[in-house]
């Protein structure tokens, strides 16, 4: 049995993610394909003040189906190899 690595997995996913985001906006103009472009846009924005350090931290996560088209194939992808 492979032993399977994190961080193989962890990049073939946001390469997945980055190629389906990439075909989405390629195919904007296409109105009959708005449901696959149309993006979602998650914000999370933990901060804190505790007098001696202060910290404002923003991760932005935008998706849409093409890109979580892209995250499944290349799972798909890595567990084939």
């Amino acid at each position: 049995m492979k032993k399977r690595n994190i961080g193989m997995l962890v990049l073939y996913m946001i390469l997945g993610w980055l190629v389906g985001a990439w075909v989405a906006k390629l195919l904007q103009p296409v109105k009959a394909l708005s449901f696959l472009t149309k993006s979602t846009l998650i914000k999370w924005s933990p901060q804190a003040d505790l007098d001696i350090i202060s910290y404002d931290v923003t991760i932005k996560l935008k998706l849409c189906m093409l890109s979580l088209i892209g995250i499944i194939i290349a799972v798909w992808l890595y567990r084939r190899k």
